[in-house]
């Protein structure tokens, strides 16, 4: 969809952001696309590199991490990978936003991200973290980056002693 036709509220979405800079990737995003012609096709590429290039792994970033470090440190979790994926479709002028929730049955339960693209007059749902698609999310929140979906915001010390979530499939 060429970008002046684009719905005003999906245009933020095309913009560099805090933990993506979209302005720094395209020629990245270039050469994972280049056998790809549907805008679809080029975010599933996207979201299939990243699965294939970018090591899952806890701990090995924090707060501050971004797409960049996340691509010249190869290592992240589902944020880092959420970062990577949004700044390269946003370098090919594919509105990307980040969700925050639950996934189903996601071993250990936590918090989750994926990303969500605007491709054909609708938002589309990818998430490089899996091997394939999985559904029963649940959406929390939606944001250009994690400065806008933070889970909660600390003015002062805390200490959070613990929390248990449970994500359970709906029954017919």
């Amino acid at each position: 969809m060429p970008v002046h036709e684009l719905p005003d509220i999906v245009q933020p979405f095309l913009l560099p952001s805090r933990y993506c800079q979209s302005d720094l990737v395209a020629e990245l995003a270039q050469s994972i696309i280049e056998d790809h012609e549907r805008a679809y096709d080029q975010v599933d590429a996207i979201c299939g590199w990243i699965h294939a290039n970018i090591e899952y792994c806890y701990g090995t970033s924090d707060a501050s991490t971004s797409a960049l470090d996340t691509l010249h440190g190869r290592v992240g979790v589902c944020r880092d990978f959420v970062h990577l994926g949004i700044a390269l479709c946003r370098s090919l002028s594919i509105p990307a936003r980040m969700v925050v929730g639950y996934l189903h049955e996601l071993e250990p339960m936590d918090l989750h991200a994926w990303f969500e693209a605007f491709v054909g007059g609708r938002w589309y749902t990818f998430d490089a973290t899996q091997s394939k698609p999985r559904g029963n999310r649940i959406a929390i929140a939606y944001g250009r980056d994690a400065a806008d979906v933070a889970l909660a915001n600390q003015f002062g010390p805390v200490d959070l002693t613990g929390m248990t979530v449970w994500v359970h499939a709906a029954q017919p």
